[in-house]
């Protein structure tokens, strides 16, 4: 996203007007999921792709269109079994792509691509709004930021309450239809998995770059400056420096999109992170060990009043069984196990918004 949104936020600086196409929503085999995006340049150059074949042909044709009337349509494509194998997909399905004229003249348009790219480098909550025209409908482009304090980027002017309320709920690229039947898209920005390594020994130092290259934006946790460095973590995020490993989160703020990788030096600091882990509201914890090491640090914390309840919510021995015994090899373990944990979090996610 951030890559096609910089090529889109140097198009307006440049006062050139463009088309974004949007696959909006999609039901069965479709080439790619809702919320996949393409530029297209007047001149017919593109950047991105909705997925290729016949579908995007159309689309770079319909845009020829849009560019002359400059205005937001919404296409409805089927996929026949025939076109589905030309993609290499079993069956047909259905998609719904928005084409919208992005008007270089409309200052709006520029502010609203700035701050996605502000919210993606800061890591900040926003949600990119855009209105949808019914199918027979031609409209100009609409479409805003939402901060999460309420305040508003962009053109929308109508909806407003229901779209703060809801965009506040939602996890992933969503459509929403408000009391006044009217249309949107909806998409977070910029709230990324936040992978918290804590301990920066081999393994630390052979899963943060993984990480890193799947989409999780890696914090580096370690008490020893000699260890946690960015000469060591050169991809890593953030590399922080800790007095102690007694206080391993202090100022952080957790919630169900943060992800905790334990891989101390030692089963005395695995078992005062975890306990510190286990208050917070992190949405993974895993702690690396075998299960008589595991088991024990687990029987103490129980004994010291934690339930097994909460207990059971933790990963351990951390990552998926693949036999591995490398440093690398642990790394893309690990690796696998959060990447599931992510995918099937964000598939509960979709089922309960839908």
């Amino acid at each position: 996203m951030k890559i096609l949104m910089e090529k889109a936020r140097n198009l307006l600086e440049k006062d050139e007007s463009f088309v974004m196409a949007t696959i909006a929503a999609h039901v069965g085999s479709t080439p790619r999921e809702a919320g996949t995006r393409m530029i297209i340049r007047k001149n017919g150059e593109i950047f991105g792709t909705i997925g290729g074949g016949l579908v995007e042909a159309s689309v770079q044709k319909k845009a020829k269109e849009v560019f002359e009337n400059q205005n937001t349509i919404l296409q409805n494509y089927n996929l026949d079994r025939e076109q589905a194998a030309a993609l290499d997909m079993i069956c047909g399905g259905n998609l719904m792509v928005c084409i919208a004229y992005v008007d270089a003249k409309q200052k709006e348009n520029l502010d609203v691509y700035q701050s996605v790219l502000d919210a993606i480098q800061k890591k900040e909550k926003r949600w990119l709004v855009t209105f949808l025209p019914d199918l027979s409908q031609e409209t100009s482009l609409q479409q805003c930021i939402i901060k999460p304090d309420g305040s508003i980027i962009g053109n929308i002017k109508d909806d407003l309450e229901e779209l703060k309320e809801f965009s506040s709920q939602i996890k992933r690229f969503t459509a929403f239809r408000s009391s006044t039947n009217r249309n949107y898209m909806i998409e977070p920005i910029g709230n990324v998995s936040k992978a918290y390594i804590c301990g920066a020994g081999h393994v630390g130092q052979k899963l943060a770059p993984l990480l890193n290259y799947v989409g999780f934006y890696t914090i580096v946790l370690d008490d020893r400056k000699e260890f946690a460095n960015e000469q060591r973590f050169p991809t890593a995020d953030e590399v922080i420096v800790l007095e102690s490993f007694d206080s391993t989160f202090s100022g952080f703020e957790m919630d169900s999109d943060s992800y905790i990788v334990i891989v101390t030096r030692g089963h005395k600091h695995d078992k005062t992170v975890l306990e510190q882990a286990l208050k917070t509201d992190a949405g993974y914890i895993g702690m690396i060990g075998s299960k008589p090491k595991r088991d024990k640090i687990y029987q103490q914390l129980m004994e010291e009043g934690f339930t097994k309840e909460e207990i059971d919510q933790v990963y351990s021995p951390i990552g998926i069984d693949i036999r591995s015994e490398t440093p690398e090899e642990i790394g893309i373990s690990i690796t696998a196990e959060m990447v599931r944990v992510r995918a099937e979090r964000n598939e509960q996610r979709r089922k309960e918004n839908e």
